[in-house]
């Protein structure tokens, strides 16, 4: 006999809804934080930058955290620290957020794509060996969805082939592999904070490191190419203007104090979600290796292959009009057209990848939905499959 929650679900509710795909969690302490810096003559270059880093460094463990003015930004700063340039390739997944490959062009270089697990959707370390060429500088690897690949393969190569790493951890604060915590698995983690993420400083990101050299050059890289001893007028190498100003890092320390309940908050919410789809044949969901500790940041479910990516855009269209909000996370990277017309890539070259592009669905995912949002939602996706 079906369970309760499944007959339920198996009638999509009458009452027409409205339910964002995602929504920050702040709380009165985030908006006191920042208006406290408002008050204050230092918007930018204060001390609430280094207080936010602190939070980060200390969690993980590093030794550096460089507060930057998004996830984007502090991928392109640690590509150059790392000294990657014209002619080089980084090998990274094609199923991704495009800052993932982008931050490699950003510095001349090449993004070469190894395909994913199809159960996972992480990138497949069996599948990066074959795409290393003499120009191969570094890998680039993206923890999607806050799931983590099978990362000591993938530093087992890196070592054979003397390359560096990079993890993408932007999507993946509070997951662990193996007990390491994401950011600290390659020379330096990137991690993001657009308002969709576990946490959300509105915009922002911050690398993390236990390198000097790393830091130091990201620090300098960040403020126009400035060095600690030197004045404001004198820059030591071309550098940008990356800095987070003070207001959005005193937000950030307000949500790192509160990391554990907002995960908390977000996990039950992936409970209520994976108990109602559970015995559902029809969509599957991203598999989660023993090792890993799931950091929950979005709820995206892969129609099974009887879905044409046709059928998967009109089952978005229709949750669409009864107020639900989804999105296709993600596009392939290699088939945007820009990297089709600078890189040759083409339809077919990485089949993984593409079969669950044309599949996933991203549904609403955020602290303030209710359990009753939850079965809304399912028993709509259910009555549209």
């Amino acid at each position: 006999m079906a369970s309760a929650v499944t007959k339920a679900s198996q009638a999509p509710a009458a009452v027409r809804r409205e339910i964002s795909l995602s929504a920050p969690d702040i709380t009165q302490a985030e908006i006191d934080a920042a208006v406290a810096v408002l008050r204050t003559p230092q918007l930018s270059l204060g001390p609430r930058i280094p207080e936010f880093e602190r939070t980060f460094t200390d969690r993980l463990g590093c030794a550096h955290g460089v507060a930057v003015n998004s996830g984007t930004s502090g991928l392109h700063l640690v590509c150059l620290a790392m000294g990657i340039g014209a002619a080089d390739e980084v090998i990274t997944s094609p199923f991704s957020f495009i800052a993932s490959s982008n931050c490699v062009m950003f510095v001349g270089g090449k993004p070469v794509f190894a395909d994913v697990d199809p159960h996972t959707w992480q990138i497949d370390p069996a599948r990066i060996e074959a795409q290393i060429t003499p120009r191969t500088k570094a890998l680039l690897i993206p923890d999607i969805f806050g799931n983590i690949p099978d990362f000591d393969p993938i530093l087992a190569i890196a070592r054979r082939h003397k390359l560096r790493v990079i993890e993408d951890c932007c999507e993946a604060i509070g997951a662990t592999y193996g007990g390491r915590i994401a950011g600290t698995l390659g020379e330096a983690g990137v991690f993001g904070f657009y308002p969709n993420k576990q946490i959300t400083t509105g915009e922002g990101g911050m690398i993390v490191t236990s390198d000097d050299r790393i830091a130091f050059l990201c620090r300098s890289l960040r403020s126009q190419g400035r060095d600690p001893d030197g004045g404001w007028l004198a820059h030591a190498r071309l550098g940008y203007n990356f800095r987070m100003p003070d207001m959005l890092a005193a937000i950030g320390t307000q949500q790192m104090r509160r990391l554990d309940e907002i995960l908390a908050k977000r996990a039950r919410v992936g409970a209520w979600y994976t108990e109602r789809l559970a015995d559902e044949p029809r969509v599957s969901m991203m598999r989660v290796a023993p090792r890993v500790k799931l950091s929950w940041f979005v709820m995206v479910v892969r129609l099974s292959d009887d879905y044409s990516q046709a059928q998967r855009d009109g089952i978005m269209a229709k949750l669409k009009e009864r107020g639900i909000a989804t999105n296709n996370y993600f596009s392939p990277l290699h088939l945007q057209p820009f990297y089709q017309e600078a890189w040759g890539y083409r339809p077919g070259d990485y089949p993984v990848c593409e079969a669950l592009s044309a599949r996933t669905i991203a549904l609403p995912f955020h602290n303030h939905l209710t359990e009753s949002d939850v079965e809304y939602v399912v028993s709509n996706l259910r009555a549209l499959l």
